[in-house]
């Protein structure tokens, strides 16, 4: 393997590992701030820790042209901001490791979403979609067939963060990808700031930001605006299934940061769910036939 390759491997690990513990700082960061008031502030600081790479990564000529990247924005925000909403809102009554394993559903979800579109879905990903589910249900589902209200919710977020990708996959090769990151995290702010203003009024305050201000730094600074940039560099040298292979293990350090960090318990029934799901989400991302065939991933 080569050394560039190794590299983009390594880069794309700890991205993975940066994304997987920012669940960790989500909960923590609404001991002070509601979900709203803590997704504002950390997609705030995310979308103004990426303005100085403006002044390094120039535009491709026809990228930046104003309507359509206004449009693509608004687009892509809005799905960040559900996504994201739902995920935040999930943390209130489930774990970190519960919450990235789910979320990590979106790897499968984003393929299934091409037969709607007319586009061949693969054999590894209804094998993979068979386990994820199998998986969900020991992970959220009680013995008496009840499920989490916070797992339910960053179910509903996984939907969303798939349809995010099915948005950023048609948007890349049209706008810039820095300019247009930039603008939806800016979006996606306004959006949490404007439904925490009308109702998380008690909770939304200077102060506050001031007390979570460790949890909205590295959900911000790092998740956003580091592990963005350096997920843009490794995949240069890394194919996208084999990146999406490696950032599935997100789900994983979600897992071992509420452990170590929140002291977070699972049951054998809940690791063996996160095992089974994780299995599904690396199988979704091989190929059993070597015949080309037209996918989202």
């Amino acid at each position: 393997m080569e050394t560039r390759n190794i590299r983009a491997d390594l880069i794309l690990l700890l991205v993975a590992a940066i994304w997987g513990f920012a669940f960790v700082a989500q909960r923590l960061g609404m001991d002070h701030l509601g979900p709203f008031g803590f997704n504002g502030s950390r997609f705030l600081l995310g979308a103004v820790s990426l303005l100085p790479l403006l002044l390094f990564f120039k535009p491709r000529p026809g990228t930046c042209k104003i309507a359509p990247m206004l449009r693509g924005s608004v687009a892509a925000g809005t799905f960040l901001f559900l996504g994201a909403s739902l995920q935040q809102a999930g943390l209130l009554y489930t774990s970190a490791g519960n919450a990235g394993f789910i979320t990590g559903l979106y790897i499968i979800i984003v393929p299934l979403i091409g037969l709607f579109l007319g586009q061949i879905t693969r054999l590894n990903t209804w094998l993979g979609g068979l386990l994820a589910v199998t998986g969900l249900y020991y992970l959220s589902v009680g013995d008496d067939f009840s499920i989490n209200t916070g797992d339910l919710l960053v179910l509903g977020s996984a939907l969303f963060w798939a349809g995010h990708v099915v948005i950023i996959g048609k948007l890349a090769s049209e706008l810039d990808n820095l300019r247009l990151a930039i603008i939806q995290f800016f979006i996606c702010a306004l959006l949490s700031l404007l439904v925490a203003f009308i109702f998380e009024q008690d909770t939304l305050s200077l102060k506050n930001v001031a007390l979570a201000w460790q949890p909205i730094a590295y959900a911000g600074l790092f998740s956003v605006g580091i592990a963005y940039t350096l997920q843009v560099v490794a995949q240069r040298d890394a194919p996208a299934s084999h990146a999406a292979i490696i950032m599935s293990l997100e789900a994983v350090f979600a897992l071992l940061g509420g452990w170590w960090l929140l002291e977070e318990e699972f049951s054998t029934r809940s690791i063996i769910g996160c095992s089974l799901m994780l299995a599904g989400m690396i199988i979704s991302q091989f190929r059993f036939s070597r015949r080309r065939q037209q996918s989202l991933v």
